[in-house]
């Protein structure tokens, strides 16, 4: 597979894990596309192994959510600018603590989006509880499903 084919899937790559942070786009979806569509243009084993370790970590991921509360993320007072908080934390967090540091990181984010707009610990935790409450959480693990997707695929193209 040559370089701008590597490149597009890594853009799609991106496209669905910024798809996750924002309501109505296919996030997840998009991840397990890039993969496959890999996998079809570079037929080894490691591709196809990523692919199927994508498409079990997306049904897992799709398992927990049902458990989680529903998304009401609006209803709790998250906003745009929270979620790219929290997003650009959790990519964060997934490179400085690798893999686990992405959960971490996301709250991080969402903590410091509400400390700059409420200005208090006290106030900016109560805000952090409620927005993890109201789907954040459901939010979080797909998130982190997509990251460690993101990660298996990065990993199997710069040693594979």
């Amino acid at each position: 597979m040559g370089v701008w084919d590597l490149l597009l899937v890594g853009l799609v790559l991106l496209l669905g894990l910024c798809g996750v942070l924002v309501p109505g786009l296919p996030g997840s979806w998009l991840v397990w596309a890039a993969v496959l569509w890999w996998a079809l243009k570079d037929p080894q084993p490691v591709a196809w192994w990523v692919l199927v370790g994508a498409t079990v970590a997306l049904f897992v991921s799709q398992v927990v959510r049902w458990a989680l509360p529903p998304r009401r993320l609006r209803a709790g007072g998250a906003t745009p600018r929270m979620g790219v908080f929290a997003g650009v934390g959790a990519l964060a967090g997934f490179f400085l603590i690798p893999v686990f540091g992405a959960i971490p990181g996301f709250m991080g984010g969402v903590y410091l989006c509400e400390r700059l707009r409420l200005g208090g610990h006290r106030e900016a935790m109560t805000a952090l509880r409620t927005a993890m409450r109201s789907g954040g959480s459901s939010v979080l693990a797909e998130l982190f499903t997509c990251l460690l997707i993101a990660g298996a695929w990065l990993g199997a193209v710069i040693w594979g």
